[in-house]
């Protein structure tokens, strides 16, 4: 149940369907709102997941109710910044969950793509299963693996997930050997091509394209923050060519502007944000529900960076889909070795049905070292090549 929903396809269902494709939007430019969950009875709450769209709250309050009337307030911020908010060490009871904003952090609405709720019946132990949303139960790692991880176990970040700063880091390494030839990810917010792959213009630090919808999104989300951009006025143009490999509207000057506007550090955040939320993510949520560790996560992320994160054959769901059709994630009981084998191998082929993407060598002589190590953590050093060059991290 929800305050109100901007359209009849965003309604709060789609909060807590466990697919993170799937939002809930409330009326644009109004405060305060609020979504609400039923938990089916009296529970006590002890965590909370929000992960914000971009319309996201800059203050908001999780509240809790016996009867859905009287309310009562268990945490709240002032400072939201959108992304993930993993509530935990909350204190509260009632049969009902409800996250109320009361200040926008854009112009729009409030969003959210997923809310979860953990707790238990009073008087038991608090599952770690949420006990409002559908999703897949978030796993913790398997506490045995089919060997060993031959990586020093003596790293800083050993056994931290892709969310970890320097974990993530290496992931942007990882992706930019593969989408630039280069280790320098930060080099490439003024990245800007047409690679032929029929997606139009391909640019800045994951690749966003004119032709897919996700560069549309990027350059909405900076004029939102930074009116009269220099990249403002090829909005009608991105609108015009989205779905399509067309420049129309765009040549000759949106290469020069997008290098311009990489220079200013608010279009380098919007950058990194539209990375998070439709990205990073959502990957590495799904990844860590199927229960696999940070080199899964990354496995994932690269994988939908490419394929995009639809449901067709081709795109990250299809994918992961057919991988699951040839072995199950550790959350199902299977072996997190044969399962990512799986999910490489479904990736390949999806990989040789575009001519542009033929080449799987960011498969084959990178990821597919890395999980042959059984380095699970992605622990440095790392060594690997993609498109015969050879790159390295070091410990």
């Amino acid at each position: 149940m929800s305050s109100s929903d901007e359209l009849s396809s965003l309604g709060p269902g789609n909060a807590v369907d466990g697919n993170t494709g799937t939002r809930w939007a409330s009326a644009e430019g109004v405060d305060p709102q609020w979504i609400r969950v039923d938990l089916g009875g009296t529970r006590t709450i002890t965590h909370v997941n929000l992960n914000w769209e971009a319309a996201y709250a800059r203050s908001y309050q999780i509240q809790t109710s016996a009867d859905g009337s009287a309310w009562t307030t268990i945490y709240s911020t002032t400072t939201g910044n959108g992304a993930t908010d993993d509530l935990t060490g909350l204190n509260g009871t009632g049969r009902y969950v409800r996250v109320l904003g009361t200040a926008r952090g854009t112009s729009y609405g409030y969003s959210l793509w997923e809310l979860k709720v953990y707790g238990s019946t009073p008087g038991t132990t608090p599952s770690g299963s949420p006990t409002a949303s559908t999703s897949p139960t978030p796993s913790r790692t398997p506490s045995t693996s089919p060997s060993p991880s031959r990586t020093p176990s003596s790293s800083p970040s050993a056994g931290k997930d892709l969310t970890d700063p320097r974990k993530k880091d290496i992931a942007m390494q990882l992706v930019s050997s593969a989408e630039n030839s280069s280790l320098d990810w930060k080099a490439q917010y003024k990245y800007i091509e047409d690679i032929g792959d029929g997606r139009g213009y391909t640019a800045g630090i994951i690749g966003f394209c004119s032709g897919t919808g996700d560069m549309l999104d990027l350059v909405e989300l900076y004029t939102q923050r930074v009116p009269g951009n220099v990249l403002a006025k090829y909005l009608p143009a991105l609108r015009l060519v989205d779905g399509s490999d067309s420049h129309a509207g765009l040549d000759p000057n949106f290469t020069r502007d997008w290098k311009t506007a990489a220079a200013d550090t608010a279009f380098q955040t919007a950058q990194n944000d539209e990375r998070d939320r439709v990205y990073f993510n959502p990957s590495v949520q799904q990844a860590k529900a199927d229960g696999l560790r940070a080199l899964g996560q990354f496995i994932y992320y690269d994988a939908i960076v490419m394929h995009g994160p639809g449901n067709d054959g081709v795109s990250f769901g299809g994918i992961r889909r057919a991988a699951m059709a040839k072995a199950r994630t550790p959350a199902q009981g299977g072996d997190e070795f044969t399962y990512l084998n799986a999910f490489l191998d479904a990736r390949v082929a999806a990989m040789k049905t575009e001519e542009a993407h033929s080449d799987t060598s960011r498969v084959d002589t990178a990821q597919r070292v890395f999980l042959n190590n059984r380095n699970f953590d992605l622990n440095p050093p790392l060594s690997w090549k993609v498109y015969g060059d050879p790159y390295s991290i070091p410990a």
